[in-house]
């Protein structure tokens, strides 16, 4: 049994609670609305409503608001600047027949001024409620003018107090806890109250009876159309905090008596040598805060040195109740009240008492931290305090000192979980008068990384983690039933939540559940293991273990911080249980020597026995203790052969998916057998058996490191299955590439780009330094990754080695992706993994295992919907032909253009290079199993190199019509040689299309390349972007020369390609590119030619446009004219320069220039 999120309520309108709290922004956001909507709407308006929808659904809205909820969770306030709205839990049977409970709106309203803070409160009064729930819920609120009012679960207000004139920070209420030890101080009820300088208690008993006369005069006045009530005085103490420059929150620990010590001390620390101590301590309240300076401070307040003020709150509240309390259409009273009203108490501003001051006694300074907030634990000896580093600080109040610290944890939400010992037999036992033993829990949500983490207490470690959503809000009350003393309490099985968290996506209400057995789980699992190791007895059999412990210890330690905890099992549940005691015990007896020695009986309980020691799932160190003391070993057996004894315990060892729990049982058995041979012969032992063992310890030492890397929890939001079990039994099975194999699954999860991949192995990393918290700790969890990963690739350097890895993890991404085309992005790095394979011969064999396995069928089915529709097909026909959407079939064909481009210039590399020689290391030269990536690629036959080019052809123009949305019928691009050849083995000699092509089709294919380059042009029209183009996409640089590149393969003239592309750039404007392609062109008099009607169009353009225009236009046109002109007599000159003299258009260019510079002058 395990911590567990359990949703208990669901708030019902919560979307009407939306509105309400944020309709003036609705408003304001529904007058600034654009043309630009309306028109598209026309397009698609029910795709944009639910696009609106659900954006609406992921804003963090609820992160603006105040919320409260009642301990007793049947009543949430949410609230917002001076609106708020109540609601209160309702049954509900639900499709199937079931009841349960919601939460839906029972009132909504808006204040006469800005709130900051809320809490609600269940009270009871004297007589139990039949229902066994509080009678009623009061809802206290706090004001920015200082006042704080009390209104009960329908809004009705009961009471209103302006105790200091400053905002109230935050309101927090202590109730009554039954004392759990004799000797514990009872805590009694108190609201306490936060200012800026200022705290006030308020005595739980005075106020309850305050709020109890003034619900009982609320309802006779509603009875008798009275709507004056006179509230009764109210008891409380202000003091005035000092020597904190700011404080934010705060705690009220309760009354606490020191020891006879600490008085001392104390005394001695304030008055000096000859302070008089009294002859017993006194009772003090303990208050902390947090802000800063100091970063938390603690103060100390003497029972009794402040008398309660009794203020005049008749005279300060003069609230008056409206008789329209009682009618359905005028709301509630006291919340939407007149202008008249409001003034009334205002011209009657209430006495304010002065505060008690009240300095601190000591704090934790720190001067760059500052304090968010502080949550008490409900045992008041403990709190969780966070700051705006990021940090979760846990503070013991009674010491005044920090004990914990967690980081990564910015605007962090705190709450805690006391869990009582279940009931058991030991309530039956005579120590059943004891306390029950309760366990305490830390919860710490993490809005940053949407995570719900449960940490045990004080130093045990996390117990639990939920992925949540980002925008919850964790609700921890602090307090349960108010009203309640040690009479009433008696007997009281009133259910709380403790926390609660809401979302508001869903707008569930979940709560967390924890066993009480997981604050018994912290316990090292080999402090037990390590105290029989080095048990006196054993010292002699097992000299020399430290050593070995000790080379292994950091690889141990980085294990158990990734090792999950085990779950709770019972051995009657599992179908290989152990042996039974009384049967183990039946094989042992005990000679007149006190030796106990093992009776050899049939083959099967000897096997039985061997197995007894269950180490494949844990350490059964009693019992391996006693086997090393048995003697276990048969007299018979010949020291150079194999022990049937000990080969069972390595069988079990081989089979272990606990690598930790398997290596030191295989040290300690390892030493026992070598000394069990020693004993035997003065000689040195040299035998089968310890070889074996070597090799085993070995092995075990290899799987740890594998194991510990494996554990490494993904990165959050990363893609990737669940961890995988590894043992040497299935390494050895996995074959040689079952290293590999589990270590490219493992970058796959952890989301390793390949050129990280390629820093780690180069043993290269980033180490520079950021100043950012989340980067920080994203850099930290990287370093971890390297280490783990060069540790290990130590260890295997054969299977490990870099073309090895890169070749497994290539064939994981690509089996990625054709689990889910849609993921263009495993194929991409799929193919950036293959380009970091130095041989060619492997990428050579890899290339064409991708392609026959996963790329041909897809490709073939591309290429036939395109020839099909004629054009770039829509997404829905991408999905139905090809499984996969437009963008994706876009990545797509260009992923298929590199893997091409790469499989030629593997085949052309392949004759200079001789085929690398694979091995594998000594001690796992036994694998059986598949054959690894490396060695199937060995193995693959070489490939037909124009074959491989005109499939390579055929995806780049495919690539390119998908890019540009071109137009074209892929087939119509290629002769009947051409088309037969397409689609077949790769490693075949197919006839191929030669000789010069038909001028038809070549003219076909001069178009279609024209036109990309047009496309290509329009992508990047933006003349005044000095930023560099793209590596990818249609933006890409390397376009234009794909293009020529491809001309020359298509014999197609590239002269023309050149002219019509700077043509092009011309006529967008980007006369700087235009410059740059026309050093390349031959045939400048046909470039002049066609430049010269490109500069006439420019010049009709700019005059005939320059009429009729709007004044704004005009004004435009003439701030742009003259560098447009500049640019014209630029492209004037270069015609000049370009055409010869004696060329029939020369005389129509010098007019040009005469034109343009006389345009200019007049400008």
């Amino acid at each position: 049994m395990s911590c567990s999120l359990f949703e208990f309520c669901r708030l019902q309108e919560f979307k009407t609670v939306r509105d309400f709290l944020f309709r003036n922004e609705k408003k304001d956001n529904e007058l600034s609305w654009d043309t630009s909507d309306w028109e598209s709407a026309w397009e698609g308006g029910d795709n944009k409503e639910e696009e609106s929808t659900s954006d609406k659904k992921g804003e963090p809205w609820l992160q603006d608001c105040v919320v409260s909820l009642s301990p007793c969770a049947d009543l949430l306030v949410v609230a917002r600047e001076q609106k708020a709205a109540f609601l209160s839990a309702k049954w509900r049977t639900d499709d199937s027949g079931r009841e349960e409970m919601t939460l839906g709106v029972s009132w909504t309203g808006t204040l006469s001024e800005v709130l900051l803070c809320i809490f609600t409160s269940c009270l009871n009064t004297f007589f139990r409620s039949s229902t066994g729930r509080p009678d009623w819920t009061c809802v206290v609120v706090g004001f920015t003018s200082g006042y704080v009012r009390f209104y009960t679960e329908s809004g009705v207000l009961l009471l209103a107090q302006l105790l200091h004139e400053d905002p109230v920070l935050r309101l927090k209420c202590r109730t009554y806890e039954i004392p759990r030890h004799p000797g514990v101080t009872e805590q009694h009820e108190e609201l306490s109250i936060l200012y800026p300088a200022a705290m006030v208690t308020i005595d739980g008993f005075s106020l309850f009876q305050s709020l109890r006369a003034c619900r009982n005069q609320v309802a006779r006045a509603a009875a008798a159309g009275n709507d004056v009530i006179q509230p009764p005085p109210l008891a409380y103490k202000k003091w005035g905090l000092q020597e904190m420059d700011t404080i934010v929150d705060h705690s009220s620990v309760g009354i606490m008596t020191l020891c006879v010590f600490d008085q001392m001390k104390n005394a001695s620390i304030l008055g000096g040598f000859n302070a008089s101590v009294k002859g017993s301590p006194p009772a003090m309240s303990q208050y902390v805060t947090v802000g800063s300076g100091p970063y938390t401070g603690f103060y100390y307040a003497i029972e009794g040195s402040s008398q309660p003020l009794l203020s005049h709150v008749a005279m300060a509240v003069a609230s008056k109740l409206t008789s329209a309390l009682f009618s359905a259409a005028s709301g509630w009273l006291g919340w939407n009240k007149n202008k008249n009203e409001e003034e009334a108490p205002q011209k009657q501003k209430p006495k304010v008492e002065p505060a008690t001051p009240l300095s601190i006694r000591f704090g934790l300074p720190d001067s760059r931290r500052h304090g968010e907030s502080i949550c008490l634990s409900p045992c008041n000896t403990l709190a969780g305090v966070t700051d705006d580093f990021g940090r979760v600080t846990l503070l013991d109040l009674a010491r005044g000192i920090a004990i914990r610290m967690w980081k990564g944890y910015r605007d962090a939400q705190l709450g805690w979980l006391q869990v009582p010992e279940e009931r058991s037999e030991r309530d039956l036992s005579p120590s059943a008068s004891l306390p029950r033993r309760h366990a305490l829990f830390l919860i710490i949500y993490a809005p940053r990384r949407g995570i719900l983490e449960v940490w045990a207490m004080q130093q045990g470690p996390r117990v639990g983690a939920f992925t949540v959503g980002k925008h919850c809000r964790l609700l921890y009350a602090g307090y349960r039933l108010m009203g309640v003393n040690s009479v009433t309490s008696q007997g009281w099985q009133l259910h709380t939540q403790q926390v609660c968290l809401l979302d508001p996506i869903t707008g569930a209400l979940r709560t967390v559940n924890i066993p009480f057995h997981l604050a018994l789980r912290f316990v090292p699992e080999t402090s037990v293991l390590f105290q029989y190791l080095f048990f006196p007895s054993l010292q002699d059999s097992l000299e020399g273990i430290e050593e070995e412990l000790s080379r292994v210890a950091p690889t141990l330690q980085r294990y158990a911080q990734f090792t999950p905890r085990p779950s709770v099992s019972f051995a009657q549940d599992s179908p290989d249980s152990p042996l039974p005691a009384q049967a183990f015990l039946s094989q042992l007896e005990c000679t007149e020597d006190e030796e106990v020695k093992v009776i050899r009986r049939s083959e099967t309980e000897w096997n039985q026995l061997g197995k007894a020691g269950n180490i494949s799932k844990h350490i059964n160190a009693p019992l391996l203790f006693l086997f090393l003391h048995l003697g276990a070993v048969e007299e018979s057996w010949d020291p150079q052969s194999i022990s049937p004894w000990w080969q069972q315990v390595r069988t079990t060892c081989v089979q272990s998916h606990n690598a930790a729990a398997a290596l030191l049982a295989a040290l300690v058995t390892h030493r026992a057998a070598k000394a069990s041979i020693t004993s035997r012969s003065e000689w040195e032992a040299v035998s089968l058996e310890l070889e074996q063992w070597v090799v085993c310890v070995r092995q075990l030492e290899d799987v740890l490191v594998l194991q510990t890397l494996l554990l490494v929890p993904p990165p959050p939001g990363a893609t990737g299955g669940a961890t995988v079990q590894c043992s040497i039994k299935t390494l050895l099975e996995g074959g040689t590439g079952g290293i590999a194999d589990s270590v490219s699954k493992w970058v796959f999860r952890q989301d390793i780009s390949p050129e990280r991949l390629k820093e780690i192995l180069q043993k290269r990393g980033n180490k520079e330094a950021d100043d950012n918290v989340e980067q920080r700790d994203e850099e930290e969890r990287h370093e971890k990754e390297k280490k783990l990963l060069l540790a290990l690739c130590q260890r295997f350097p054969h299977s490990l080695s870099p073309d090895f890895l890169f070749a497994h993890c290539c064939w994981e991404y690509v089996v990625q992706w054709n689990k889910d085309p849609e993921e263009g992005q495993y194929l991409c790095w799929s193919v950036e993994h293959l380009k970091m394979v130095s041989s060619p011969h492997i990428q050579q064999g890899v290339c064409t295992m991708m392609w026959s396995t996963f790329i041909v069928k897809r490709f073939s089915a591309a290429t036939f919907l395109m020839e099909k529709v004629g054009k770039a097909p829509k997404d829905r026909l991408c999905r139905r032909d090809v499984g996969m959407g437009d963008k994706a079939m876009t990545s797509f064909l260009g992923c298929c253009v590199q893997l091409l481009n790469i499989l030629m210039e593997a085949d052309s590399a392949v004759e200079e290079v001789s085929a690398p020689e694979l091995s594998i290391e000594e001690a796992w030269s036994g694998a059986e199993g598949p054959a690894s990536i490396a060695e199937l690629a060995l193995e693959q036959k070489g490939v037909h190199y124009p074959l491989v080019q005109h499939h390579c052809l055929l995806a780049s123009l495919l690539h390119a019509a998908m890019t540009f949305s071109v137009k074209v019928k892929p087939f119509s691009l290629f002769d009947s040689k051409g088309k037969n050849a397409f689609f077949r083995d790769l490693t075949t000699i197919q006839l191929m299309p030669s000789g010069d092509m038909d001028p038809g089709l070549v003219s076909v294919r001069q178009e279609f390349l024209l036109r990309v380059l047009t496309g290509w042009v329009q992508a990047i029209d933006d003349p005044s972007s000095s930023t560099p183009l793209p590596s990818s996409g249609p933006r890409a640089e390397w376009w234009p020369s794909l293009c020529l590149e491809l001309g020359s393969l298509l014999q197609v003239n590239p002269d023309i390609l050149r002219r019509h592309l700077v043509c092009e750039l011309y006529s967008q404007g980007l006369d700087l590119r235009a410059e740059e392609v026309m050093l390349e062109v031959e045939d400048k008099d046909v470039l002049g030619s066609q430049l010269l009607v490109l500069t006439g169009q420019r010049l009709s353009y700019s005059l005939l446009h320059s009429q009729n225009q709007t004044q704004a236009a005009m004004e435009l046109l003439a701030m742009v004219r003259s560098q447009h002109y500049s640019l014209t007599s630029r492209l004037v000159g270069r015609l000049i320069e370009i055409l010869p003299e004696n060329h029939a258009q020369y005389s129509l260019a010098l007019h040009l220039l005469e034109a343009v510079e006389v345009l200019t002058t007049e400008d």
